[in-house]
């Protein structure tokens, strides 16, 4: 495998290397062997010219159908005008002062053309193209290279268009094609009818027919599931070496107390969920395990029965929440829910039960240090907080369970700050409604034990989506406000909710907001281009003035000092507000039965799993939910493409794929939280779940057999090759 480490610079000189490896981030003989075509086009499949975007690049085959040299007027120079097509639309390709071009640019002939597309005069066009004619003089290089077999059209770069980087791969299959070795074992490849690896990735660059790359894609499909199999199969072995106390339920304790206060039972799902969970436990090696729930389903209940269990054994359980308001509103409802069981020690409190620590960045001095005397002595069996809990003064007297809420506010490294605070590797449960992509994707590669809630406890109403367009039918808005009045007159609250807080102004300049506040929502791409996102401030302003005239009015947002959003949010829950304008800072956790009615204003600027959160946040009590989705996006845009399937199901799964469709999968194994680091290249997590549970059951048998990998060396370097510093470093965090 050595040659496949040899520099580019070697192959194609220093220049094009420089190319390279600015722009497509390939640098060795084996990087470009690996950089397969997007797509493929056959001599005379032409390009369809009408769904090319502006200010993309692209490599189009089209047909060139007329030439015009147009002198300037006035000075020297002149400008060669060349149209394609390819047969339905036109693209207008512009050369200045190469009038020359004419030579080889004739109509009737077919050419691959690479650019940047552009506006001018209303029409699509490509400024000084680079191009390659494909169908020229018989004997041409060109014509020979393509001849009889598909065009590679190559991820490609405006200093490098797909044909050139089609000659680099030629080079590098010409001479360092025999020097690909074989990381899939024999008898696996014999098994699924799978091609050598140097013959997957001729046929995957130089495919005569769909059949090749077929061939050539299910192979490489296999060794992107396998390799990564392998490295995560080793890691779980490795999770199941590492010493933990195992954490058994014991009879007649604070969670036998418990479950007889609740005034009603639990789901079966939430029976099986927390059978899974105290089976976890109870073993000797670390839970590693994701609670994947639908929104109201529940898995507060659950994470607090397994926290309870802890206690039970010994243990102390810690809860971190992505917000104040969030880690408030557990602790809240947490203590409720406890009664006398939360108050060991105090008058009143229970002989059996525990403390129920709240530790946030902006308590005061005192109570900071009453929360974490407690965490320390071992008094508080329960603690619940933010970001603060994963500081280093911060310490536990016996560690045994990290719970996440909303698992994907927070960073592998905070998770594993805070699970290193155990003496032994504590056990971990991670929650979420709506996975984000890569959670998704780890899920389906079978990182994480998954448990699932599908089930929505009995008294749990149904709640209606619907998209308003705002621009296009301005009533409808008005409408939307008159259906809140319609609300709140039957005694019921709302929410409206915002991408921005608004008052900016405010802030000093170069003030840093505190970790414990949720971000703003950004405007997306393009968003330089529109208006501002709507504000809190500014529209809890207008609507207590006009449509909501006469209604109680607040606002929430996380810049208001602690104190103020604790009393908003129990003045809300009392039903002393009628109507809450607020950020994001609502998304999870915060439960109010009596609300019904939400309006998400500028829902285009939030992304999927924002949406599905929020809109949970009503129809929690007996009477029905409605969502209201305002948005100024027209309908043929893909961001109403989006409202539209939140609004057409309820089904947090449904949405998590359409967001993975969306984002793609980022690097599996590594830090990138979107798609664009994707270390997938031929796989796809949502397409080919077959190939990955079969090869996740192959990889573990051979890990089980060969931990080292003594026997597979080719399948090792592979593996090394996959996990570079940064991303072991990544996985035996996570």
């Amino acid at each position: 495998m050595g040659a496949l480490d040899e520099p580019l610079k070697d192959l194609v000189g220093d220049r094009t290397a420089k190319v390279l490896a600015d722009s497509l981030k390939l640098r060795t003989v084996g990087d470009l062997l690996h950089h397969y075509p997007r797509r493929y086009v056959e001599r005379g499949q032409l390009t369809s010219l009408d769904e090319l975007e502006v200010d993309e690049h692209v490599t189009v085959l089209a047909r060139i159908e007329k030439v015009t040299l147009i002198p300037f007027r006035g000075r020297k120079g002149d400008r060669l005008e060349v149209v394609v097509t390819d047969g339905r639309s036109r693209l207008s390709l512009v050369f200045f002062n190469q009038g020359w071009r004419q030579k080889d640019l004739k109509p009737g002939l077919q050419g691959l053309f690479a650019g940047k597309v552009g506006m001018f005069n209303r029409t699509r066009q490509l400024a000084s193209p680079d191009y390659q004619l494909i169908d020229g003089e018989e004997g041409s290089s060109a014509a020979e290279q393509f001849a009889g077999r598909l065009i590679p059209v190559y991820p490609a770069s405006a200093q490098l268009p797909s044909w050139k980087l089609s000659l680099c791969v030629e080079l590098a299959l010409t001479k360092h094609l025999a020097d690909v070795g074989e990381p899939l074992p024999a008898d696996l490849r014999a098994e699924h009818e799978l091609i050598p690896l140097p013959e997957a990735l001729e046929l995957i660059h130089r495919p005569r027919n769909q059949v090749d790359k077929e061939r050539a894609q299910n192979r490489l499909r296999w060794d992107e599931a396998f390799v990564l199999q392998v490295a995560l199969a080793q890691r779980r072995a490795a999770d199941s070496a590492l010493p933990a106390v195992p954490r058994r339920a014991v009879p007649d304790g604070v969670l036998d107390a418990f479950d007889a206060r609740l005034p009603f039972t639990l789901t079966d799902g939430q029976q099986k969920v927390c059978a899974e969970i105290f089976a976890d436990l109870a073993t000797d090696h670390p839970m590693h395990r994701l609670l994947q729930g639908e929104v109201g389903s529940g898995k507060t209940l659950v994470a607090l029965r397994a926290m309870l269990a802890v206690v039970d054994a010994g243990g102390q359980a810690v809860l971190l929440a992505p917000t104040e308001v969030l880690a408030q509103q557990h602790h809240r409802s947490i203590v409720e829910m406890m009664g006398e069981l939360a108050e060991a020690g105090m008058i009143g409190g229970s002989e059996i039960g525990t403390r129920v620590a709240l530790l946030t960045g902006s308590m005061g001095a005192a109570a900071r240090r009453g929360a974490m005397l407690d965490m320390a002595s071992g008094k508080a069996g329960i603690t619940i907080g933010t970001h603060a809990l994963i500081e280093d003064k911060v310490q536990f007297a016996d560690l045994g369970l990290v719970v996440v809420d909303e698992q994907h506010r927070f960073g592998v490294e905070q998770r594993d700050a805070l699970r290193a605070k155990g003496e032994q590797p504590p056990h971990l449960l991670v929650m979420t409604a709506t996975p984000i992509p890569r959670t998704v994707a780890m899920t389906v590669f079978g990182d994480l034990e998954t448990s699932v809630l599908d089930q929505l406890p009995s008294g749990r109403s149904p709640i209606s989506t619907h998209v308003v367009p705002a621009l296009e039918k301005p009533n409808f808005l008005t409408r939307a406000w008159e259906r809140v009045r319609e609300e709140v007159g039957k005694g019921h609250q709302a929410y409206v909710v915002c991408p921005r807080i608004g008052d900016e102004e405010d802030t000093p300049k170069g003030k840093k907001k505190r970790k414990d506040d949720p971000e703003e929502v950004d405007g997306g791409a393009g968003s330089e281009e529109r208006r501002p996102p709507l504000a809190v401030v500014e529209t809890a302003e207008k609507l207590a003035k006009g449509p909501l005239a006469g209604l109680r009015v607040e606002i929430l947002h996380g810049r208001l000092a602690p104190d103020a959003k604790d009393d908003v949010m129990r003045r809300f829950a009392a039903g002393e507000v009628d109507v809450l304008v607020a950020t994001t800072v609502i998304e999870v956790g915060v439960n109010v039965p009596n609300s019904t009615v939400m309006v998400i204003m500028d829902a285009d600027r939030f992304g999927v799993s924002q949406l599905h959160q929020l809109r949970g946040r009503v129809g929690r009590g007996s009477a029905a939910g409605l969502c209201l989705l305002v948005s100024d996006m027209p309908a043929a845009s893909a961001a109403r493409a989006r409202l539209d399937a939140v609004a057409g199901t309820l089904d947090g799964f449904a949405l998590s794929r359409i967001d993975l469709e969306q984002r793609r999968e980022g690097d599996v194994l590594g830090q990138a939280q979107s798609g664009v680091k994707s270390s997938l290249k031929v796989l796809s997590v949502l397409d080919d779940e077959d190939v990955i549970a079969t090869a996740r059951a192959e990889a573990t048998r051979l890990v089980a057999a060969d931990p080292e990998l003594a026997a597979h060396p080719e399948l090792r370097t592979a593996l090394e090759s996959l996990l570079d510093e940064d991303r072991a470093e990544y996985l035996e965090k996570g």
